[in-house]
């Protein structure tokens, strides 16, 4: 298997672990039978609970860019080292922000964000 693509696998367990993440939150702050009802009207989470879900929110958004990019430049066989460093600098950014968000850092966060960006742009510059 392509390294690249096992990194999207660990970006897919990382995704699993941060909706873990968000989910106790959720059911510390609003209770096991409300998640489990309709949830209409249920109440926003804050703290490190909302952090969580929004942090959640945010890698499944660039989850899906993600792979399609390490998709198309395995299957166009592009891959190469700037793919590679590319998908290892998304996938660190990613843990990094999933903590960094968690903590509750907004500047850094937003400045790790954007390291995951440019490995985002770095795998689209070897399949454009």
């Amino acid at each position: 298997m392509q390294p690249e693509l096992t990194l999207v696998v660990w970006a897919v367990v990382l995704t699993f672990v941060q909706m873990l993440v968000a989910v106790s939150g959720a059911t510390l702050q609003v209770g096991l039978p409300a998640l489990a009802g309709n949830r209409e009207g249920l109440a926003t989470c804050s703290g490190w609970a909302g952090r969580g879900q929004r942090a959640h929110r945010n890698m499944l958004e660039n989850l899906v860019l993600f792979a399609s990019l390490v998709l198309v430049a395995v299957l166009a066989q592009k891959t190469n080292s700037t793919t590679l460093m590319g998908a290892q600098i998304f996938f660190w950014a990613r843990v990094a922000y999933a903590l960094i968000y968690l903590i509750g850092i907004p500047w850094l966060r937003t400045a790790v964000w954007t390291v995951s960006v440019i490995g985002l742009a770095m795998i689209a510059s070897q399949v454009v």
